[in-house]
């Protein structure tokens, strides 16, 4: 008996080693399958250009730092930051708060076409930003024309790829639109757009009163661009953002810095924000950057603005727009918007 155990032993511990390696194989397989199936469901960072009438108004700063916080959790890539307001002082407010968030080189373009201009009225926090950080750029007129910077972005990136999103005028859109072939592209604007973007996400319109302020402020650019932009569109009305109020808990920390001091100043100034400001532009970033659901339902149909800039909307299953809804907890939807707002730079 032992002479046949002697016999069997060696084969025994050959099937007992082979047996554990191929567990091991096998086990090594299935944990490689799940990181392969992580690293393929972690979606990609959505390629974004931002077009802003910032020094208008303040919640466009709130949208540029959530913007930016989005960008270092690596849930979006900013190609550019455009401006759509003609005040002078628009695009170096832009560079203040890109270099603010360590990318003092996106690329960043003015209206030189046509458009209009709003400055930030009695809160002058844009002459406090350029006074106390750093910058390069003097005034709008330092930056290319906004339709070449789209232009040159739009050229260089996959088809139906890029995410514009609009918290201002829609100005540059229309330009963009009616852009001729040029020496960046021997497209047009509209075969460009169809050809490379993917989606437009604008802060556009009211769905409750038809009076909104960046529809109004140029609007035949606004008549245009609403008619006649190729690729689909999310509109994020001026009632979606309208109760998110947020900035005082930014502004609780003390901190001086190009986020804070807006939302300081503008605070104290106006009575009417002494709790806060509503976060219009906000709500498009957060749906540009992460989409509808948990925050918003979508409702399709055709957004109309008028040549006298109102705005109307009719239902249709098969209409060219969507329209936001708001789903999420007014409060919890503010708690998220604000955290990201108060994300601190790499």
């Amino acid at each position: 008996m032992r002479k046949i155990f002697s016999i069997l032993l060696p084969f025994l511990l050959l099937s007992v080693i082979g047996w554990t390696c191929c567990s091991c194989q096998s086990n090594s397989k299935k944990a490689g399958n799940r990181e392969e199936q992580n690293a393929d469901t972690k979606p990609e960072a959505v390629p974004v250009i931002m077009d802003t009438d910032i020094s208008g108004d303040y919640d466009d700063v709130g949208a540029m730092a959530m913007l930016h916080a989005l960008a270092d959790k690596g849930e979006v890539r900013i190609l550019g930051t455009i401006a759509s307001n003609q005040s002078p002082l628009v695009a170096p407010t832009i560079e203040v708060i890109n270099t603010y968030y360590g990318r003092p080189d996106l690329p960043i373009g003015a209206p030189k076409i046509s458009g209009t201009s709003r400055d930030s009225r009695n809160l002058r926090w844009p002459d406090t930003l350029v006074a106390n950080f750093p910058h390069t750029i003097k005034s709008n007129d330092d930056v290319p024309g906004a339709v070449q910077v789209y232009r040159s972005l739009l050229r260089n990136q996959p088809d139906t790829s890029v995410t514009i999103v609009t918290v201002g005028y829609l100005t540059n859109m229309k330009n963009l639109l009616q852009s001729p072939p040029d020496s960046i592209s021997d497209m047009n604007g509209m075969e460009l757009v169809k050809k490379k973007v993917k989606k437009w996400v604008a802060m556009a319109g009211n769905f409750e009163t038809g009076k909104e302020a960046n529809v109004r402020k140029d609007r035949e650019a606004s008549h245009y661009a609403i008619s006649h932009w190729p690729t689909p569109v999310i509109f994020s009305g001026f009632e979606i953002g309208k109760d998110v109020i947020t900035g005082m808990e930014l502004i609780s920390s003390g901190e001086e810095t190009p986020i804070t001091i807006p939302y300081r100043e503008g605070i104290s100034k106006r009575s009417v924000d002494r709790k806060g400001r509503p976060s219009w532009d906000q709500t498009a970033v957060l749906a540009a950057a992460r989409g509808f659901a948990p925050y918003y339902s979508a409702l399709r149909g055709k957004f109309t603005a008028s040549e006298d800039g109102i705005s109307t909307w009719e239902d249709d299953p098969e209409g060219p727009h969507i329209r936001l809804v708001r789903e999420m907890e007014v409060g919890a939807l503010t708690r998220e918007i604000e955290a990201l707002m108060m994300h601190k730079p790499k």
